[in-house]
């Protein structure tokens, strides 16, 4: 298993300030607060290299480019900068080990609460604690009510009240999904086994806040819950199988633009990765001679998704990426979309 490393308390550990200095990256301070400015540093920046669309907040170890739209905490940069994958566990590992090194900090030791270690093993009067059986994805029992449709964040995206309505979204403003826009995720079946929340203030994205949200394991009738997205594919439940043509997509808003334009046998992946059994769903739902089209976002995320699909469909399926052109978004029209679909 290799050493122990508490990943949350070496970012309390870590210095933001110094870990820009160890790459020589130069940020000024802006306006009240600890917010700092400057030249987005990482390599895999697309835009304009001599604005300064660079924010960190140094107190809090987080930061975003307002160019390339990239963004996290001190770790994802210095993951990013070490040109390494930050949804690779073994990477996270190496430039983790890096850093304590390189700043001297101390091993931390392994955490003992709920939150990160599951149920504690002894029960308050020291009586030990039965291992709760695991359920993976299972079908909720309540659906959030009241949620608002007519939210600026979807209107002002230009989605339709018919679109808005299809993916059953809207904006929440109460419980753990209180100032997020809603996504009900369902299994294959049909079964609504989660909810997605996308944060509409992209300001307010920090560690605490990511941009989306997902349910974290939970008990309930003396089981462990737990939601694995990897183990779906976004709107599966929608689409007729066994087809001839499918569009895989990273992230939601790509499958609703899409499927607004008239181009519905879409999923999406829910992350810059596609796991063994999304893949296998995939190639289970085409025809032996039906084909598969990857339509990634234009950036490193995007290129690192295309390839974890091709490299598992390809042997199974006709697969093609569909490349788009630096920062062509994904919500193109229906003829740019014609035209990259048909012409590859």
């Amino acid at each position: 298993m290799g050493e122990w490393i508490n990943f949350r308390e070496l970012r309390k550990s870590l210095s933001f300030e110094k870990v820009l200095g160890s790459y020589g990256v130069e940020v000024k301070k802006k306006g009240p607060g600890n917010r700092h400015i400057g030249f987005c540093p990482l390599p895999t920046h697309r835009g304009k290299k001599k604005s300064p669309s660079f924010s960190a907040k140094l107190d809090y170890g987080v930061w975003q480019c307002f160019g390339c739209k990239a963004s996290g905490n001190v770790l994802d940069f210095a993951i990013q900068m070490e040109g390494k994958d930050p949804d690779n566990r073994q990477d996270l590992r190496e430039v983790a080990l890096k850093l304590r090194g390189l700043f001297g900090i101390e091993a931390g030791s392994k955490p003992s609460s709920a939150r990160t270690a599951g149920p504690p093993a002894t029960k308050p009067n020291g009586a030990p604690r039965k291992k709760l059986p695991v359920v993976v994805n299972s079908p909720l029992d309540f659906e959030l009510k009241d949620l608002d449709r007519e939210h600026p964040y979807l209107k002002g995206r230009g989605f339709t009240a018919e679109t808005i309505e299809h993916f059953g979204l809207g904006f929440c403003n109460r419980g753990l999904m209180k100032g997020r826009v809603v996504i009900p995720i369902h299994n294959t079946d049909g079964d609504l086994v989660g909810y997605a929340g996308r944060l509409v203030d992209d300001n307010a994205i920090d560690e605490k806040n990511p941009k989306y949200l997902f349910p974290g394991p939970r008990e309930r009738n003396g089981k462990l819950l737990e939601f694995h997205k990897s183990l779906l594919a976004y709107n599966a439940h929608r689409l007729t199988w066994p087809m001839e043509d499918l569009i895989v997509v990273e992230g939601f808003p790509a499958c609703w633009w899409l499927t607004q334009w008239g181009y519905t046998n879409v999923v999406a992946l829910m992350g810059s990765s596609c796991s063994e059994e999304q893949a296998r769903l995939i190639v289970s739902g085409i025809v032996p001679d039906g084909r598969v089209w990857i339509f990634a976002d234009a950036d490193d995320g995007g290129d690192k998704c295309a390839a974890s699909a091709l490299t598992q469909i390809v042997p199974h399926r006709f697969c093609r990426w569909v490349k788009l052109s630096n920062g062509q978004p994904t919500d193109c029209t229906p003829g740019d979309l014609a035209q990259l679909l048909w012409s590859v």
